[in-house]
C-alpha cells in the first residue's frame, strides 16, 4: 500500500490495461480505467453465436508455467482455469503423411521432420546450446541469415523455422530477427507447459480483472473516447474526453500506436510515437467453425507444413465454448504484409482451409451450425521481423507516462507481450508513487 492514495488513468481496457489497473488497483492507488467500446477485452473477446462461444483470434497461452499470467494470479488471487496442451495429440501435416511434434524427447524420437539420428542429435545439440545461452544470435541479423552464416545442417534450420513459424504466427519465419528469436526459445526450451487455455475463453479472464479493479474500489468508464492527452511541463496532467477532463498522477496508455499518434498530436511525445506508424501489424486470416456433433479424431491440433495453417480443437480443451456434444475447431493462416488485403489470395487460403477441414474432419459441412471467417485479424499490433522495432515501456521526455500492450516491448510474443509490458509498466508506476 503507498503512503499517499495516488490516483492512475488507464487508457485501453485490453488484456494490457486491464492487467495493469488490476495491479495498482490491488496494491493500492486509484484506478480510472477508460474503454472507448461498449465492452472490455480489446480485441481478447469472446463471441457467442447461435450456442458457441468463438474467441476472436487464438487464446493460447505459451510458456504457461513463466508466464505472467501466473504471476498476475499469485499477486491478484484470480482464478484461471488451466487447460493443458497435449503434445500427444498433436501432429504436422506433411502432405501425404502425419507425424509427430518434436515438443517431447519422444515427439523428437519418433518424428519424421528430421529424418535421420545425427539430425535429430544434432536438433537436441541446438536445444541445449539456447537453453544455456550459448546461442544468442547477432543484433541486425535475421535468424534466416545467422543459421546460413553458423552452417547449420538443413534439417536442423527446416525445423527450427518451422517453430517459430508457428510461435511467432509468420509465413516467413526466417524474417525474424535472431536476437528475438533466441530469447523466445531460451525460456520456451525450459518450459514443462508449452501451451495452454484458459477455460471459459478470453471472457473468464476479462471478467476476473474487471472483478479486481471493482473490489478494490476503482472505476471502469466504457464509450470513453480519448480526444486529446494535455500536457504540463514533462508531464501529462489530464485526457480529454467528451464528456470533460479527467486528471491524474500517473497516466497508462495501452491503446494501439494509431490512435496514440491520434492523441497525441501537438504534444511533446508525438516525434517519438510517430515511428511506430511505419511498423507492419501481424495478420492472420481466422476461421473457426461450430459442429453440431463431434467428429471423432484422436488429434486436437495439426499445423500444415506447406500451407502454413493450423487446426485446433478448441473445444477439447474449453468444453464450456460449444453446446452440449459440440466441436468448436479453429483454423489460422499465417499472411505475408503484400497478402493482406488481397481478396483474392484470401479466398485461395478460405479454400485451402476447407480442404484441410475435408481431410480432418469428414463429413463437417453437414455438422455445420455456426462459422466466423475473418481475412483480416490481428494477430500482434508489431510484427516482429527484420528491423521492424517494439515501443519501449517509456519515452525518457514524459516523467508520468508509461505504455503497454502486444506493440510495447516485453518477454515473449502475441498475448504474453501485453501481459508482460502491463507488468513492467505497473512496476514503474508503483515505483514513482512510492517516491512521491
Amino acid at each position: 500500500m503507498f503512503p499517499m492514495k495516488k490516483t492512475a488513468v488507464v487508457i485501453g481496457g485490453g488484456l494490457a490495461g486491464l492487467s495493469v489497473a488490476a495491479r495498482l488497483a490491488k496494491n493500492g492507488m486509484h484506478v480510472k480505467l477508460l474503454e472507448k467500446a461498449p465492452k472490455l477485452g480489446g480485441r481478447a473477446v469472446t463471441i457467442p453465436l447461435k450456442g458457441f462461444n468463438f474467441n476472436f483470434g487464438a487464446h493460447a497461452i505459451y510458456t504457461r508455467d513463466s508466464s505472467y499470467i501466473r504471476k498476475l494470479e499469485r499477486e491478484l488471487g484470480i482464478t484461471v482455469n488451466w487447460r493443458d496442451f497435449d503434445p500427444k495429440k498433436a501432429r504436422y501435416d506433411l502432405g501425404e503423411e502425419l507425424t509427430e511434434m518434436p515438443a517431447t524427447l519422444e515427439g523428437l524420437y519418433k518424428t519424421k521432420i528430421l529424418s535421420a539420428t545425427t539430425a535429430k542429435a544434432a536438433f537436441a545439440i541446438e536445444v541445449m546450446k539456447t537453453v544455456c545461452l550459448l546461442e544468442r544470435g547477432e543484433e541486425g541479423v535475421s535468424i534466416g541469415e545467422w543459421m546460413k552464416r553458423t552452417k547449420k545442417a538443413p534439417e536442423v534450420q527446416q525445423l527450427m523455422l518451422l517453430l517459430a513459424s508457428s510461435n511467432f504466427f509468420t509465413q516467413e519465419p526466417e524474417r525474424i530477427p535472431s536476437t528475438a528469436f533466441f530469447k523466445y526459445y531460451q525460456r520456451m526450451f525450459k518450459t514443462s507447459k508449452a501451451v495452454a487455455y484458459i477455460a471459459g475463453g478470453w471472457e473468464s479472464l476479462v471478467a476476473e480483472l474487471e472483478r479486481v479493479i471493482v473490489q478494490n474500489g476503482s472505476e471502469i468508464v466504457t464509450k470513453a473516447k480519448i480526444e486529446r492527452v494535455l500536457f504540463e511541463g514533462n508531464r501529462v496532467k489530464a485526457v480529454e474526453t467528451s464528456e470533460g477532463l479527467i486528471e491524474g498522477d500517473e497516466f497508462v496508455f495501452a491503446c494501439p500506436p494509431k490512435e496514440l499518434a491520434k492523441i497525441f498530436e501537438d504534444t511533446p511525445l508525438a516525434n517519438s510515437i510517430a515511428p511506430y506508424l511505419m511498423q507492419r501489424p501481424n495478420t492472420v486470416l481466422v476461421y473457426d467453425i461450430g459442429l453440431k456433433s463431434r467428429i471423432d479424431s484422436p488429434y486436437t491440433y495439426i499445423y500444415d507444413k506447406q500451407a502454413k495453417v493450423f487446426l485446433t480443437d478448441i473445444s477439447h480443451y474449453d468444453p464450456e465454448c460449444v453446446p452440449e456434444g459440440g466441436q468448436l475447431v479453429q483454423a489460422i493462416a499465417y499472411l505475408k504484409s503484400e497478402e493482406v488485403g488481397d481478396r483474392e489470395h484470401a479466398q485461395k487460403r478460405k479454400d485451402a482451409i476447407e480442404a484441410l477441414f475435408d481431410k480432418h474432419l469428414p463429413g463437417w459441412r453437414d455438422e455445420l451450425v455456426a462459422k466466423r471467417y475473418t481475412e483480416r485479424a490481428a494477430a500482434q499490433e508489431i510484427k516482429v521481423e527484420d528491423d521492424q522495432k517494439l515501443m519501449p515501456v517509456q519515452f525518457h521526455s514524459c516523467a508520468n507516462a508509461v505504455f503497454a500492450g502486444d506493440w510495447v516491448q516485453g518477454v515473449g510474443q502475441l498475448s504474453e507481450l501485453s501481459f508482460s509490458s502491463g507488468w513492467e509498466a505497473g512496476n514503474r508506476v508503483m515505483h514513482r508513487v512510492t517516491l512521491y
